[in-house]
């Protein structure tokens, strides 16, 4: 008789292509996702292993960020989450951490601006009364055709969101943080394999991986470790209000697993490079791309 190991066929495990096609507008909405995004709502169990640190996550509103965000409060840490102007879905990631019996502050505005970069890094000292833990998740993509339609103002946009918040957020977040923080940037599969209608978001995401890999060198001696986690195509309300409806239909179908990535099936990497068991990881990056390589 075969040992019932609760084991799950990857390729079956989530939802596949064709995805229905709805019409949201930039950044979209949790709540207009069809099928609905799994955040590890119902899955994701803790263990203590971020017990008492507190963390910062921007995009923390919805998608990869709202797993994380799950995930971490399950773990014992106190999050402030920060977003740009979703309120209905950071109050919803927000309830599922106080429900995990740890506290949620929410900062809405815009990464882009330098100064709210430091208000963000304020508000955690002042709140949670330190940082242990950076997460530069928040990202701005748009897709394109020809070079044409990229406009100046999206290019910098793309830019700022991306990379200069991450810079301006490490720089302000550094004298917080103590021998043992960790620091972990969403990088992308498009680092390795750019697509050509995502000319603007393709570089940011190498300029991530650079940036990770330079910054972890720097900050070595301090104990701060520095890493990035490369997600390949995953279920968040950003697609279906970025994508043309052919790819949105389709999204994920070309990976070897045959399917878009669910956002909980990222929270581990996020919760091991936080975690004292990444404590000989640095400068690394963890792919998570449903086997589409990256070498």
């Amino acid at each position: 008789m075969a040992a019932n190991n609760n084991m799950q066929n990857p390729v079956e495990k989530h939802p596949q292509p064709p995805y229905p096609v709805t019409d949201q507008s930039v950044p979209g909405t949790e709540k207009e996702m069809t099928p609905q995004a799994d955040h590890g709502e119902k899955t994701y169990k803790g263990s203590g292993r971020l017990s008492g640190r507190r963390a910062v996550i921007t995009g923390g509103d919805s998608g990869i960020g709202r797993a994380v965000a799950i995930a971490y409060a399950r773990e014992g840490a106190d999050v402030l989450i920060s977003y740009l102007n979703e309120h209905e879905d950071a109050e919803e990631t927000a309830r599922w951490v106080r429900e995990a019996g740890r506290k949620a502050v929410l900062v809405p505005g815009d990464i882009q601006e330098e100064a709210h970069c430091q208000a963000i890094i304020d508000k955690a000292v002042q709140e949670l009364g330190g940082i242990d833990i950076l997460v530069n998740n928040a990202a701005f993509q748009m897709t394109h055709d020809t070079i044409q339609e990229f406009s100046t103002e999206e290019w910098d946009r793309t830019f700022r969101t991306n990379v200069y918040a991450m810079f301006y957020l490490c720089k302000f977040a550094e004298p917080h943080l103590k021998p043992g923080s960790s620091v972990i940037n969403t990088t992308s599969v498009q680092a390795y394999k750019p697509s050509p209608n995502l000319l603007a978001y393709a570089p940011t995401k190498g300029a991530i991986q650079n940036f990770t890999s330079a910054l972890g060198q720097m900050w070595g001696e301090k104990g701060i470790r520095v890493n990035c986690v490369a997600p390949g195509p995953i279920w968040t309300p950003l697609i279906p209000s970025t994508m043309p409806e052919e790819k949105v239909k389709n999204f994920g179908g070309d990976t070897a697993l045959q399917r878009a990535g669910q956002p909980a099936e990222l929270a581990g990497a996020y919760v091991l490079l936080a975690s004292d068991e990444g404590s000989y990881m640095s400068c690394s990056t963890i792919q998570v791309t449903g086997g589409t390589p990256t070498i």
